[in-house]
């Protein structure tokens, strides 16, 4: 729990000073609107479906991290991780820790912000009513952590456990 909390001041730490590098405002706000639309999705997931898009997510960060613990050299560690990462990515699952700083920069973008951002942005303008801090908790942060640890401790590491707990047993 307190690994977890860490994590949530780092991410919020980290938020905050990019928040005030204006970083949202590259690419003439592009990249501010980006951040609205990523966030604003997040927060509108159900229950059951972002508990599931968490299991997924753990159970390819998890493969990442097995993956890295079979090569000794720093250039293998990297490649081992890069394509599970890259799929998590890629297929849209969700990781409560990267959402800790997607969903909260999100929010400081549509509370501080130039409107002018977004209102223009139909994709955006549709989703934003849902990017709130009550959504953040209950429809992200609290059942996509419920995934993170059914995938990672549930499939993977039961899976192992059962796979080496049955090996070691059976050599003795």
């Amino acid at each position: 729990m307190i690994v977890y909390l860490g994590n949530m001041l780092g991410a919020f730490s980290i938020v905050l000073m990019i928040w005030l590098s204006g970083h949202y405002l590259f690419g003439d706000g592009i990249i501010g609107a980006n951040i609205l639309k990523i966030a604003a999705v997040k927060c509108e997931l159900g229950f059951i479906q972002a508990v599931v898009l968490g299991i997924l997510c753990n159970i390819l960060v998890c493969l990442a991290i097995w993956l890295c613990y079979s090569t000794k050299s720093t250039h293998g560690k990297i490649l081992a991780i890069v394509f599970p990462i890259t799929a998590f990515v890629a297929a849209g699952f969700e990781h409560s820790v990267a959402n800790m700083y997607f969903i909260p920069m999100g929010l400081f973008v549509k509370e501080w912000a130039d409107p002018s951002l977004w209102t223009n942005v139909p994709e955006i303008s549709q989703h934003i009513e849902s990017l709130t801090w009550g959504n953040y908790l209950t429809r992200n942060l609290i059942p996509v952590t419920i995934g993170n640890i059914i995938g990672g401790a549930g499939f993977v590491g039961i899976t192992y456990w059962l796979i080496y707990s049955s090996k070691w047993s059976s050599n003795n």
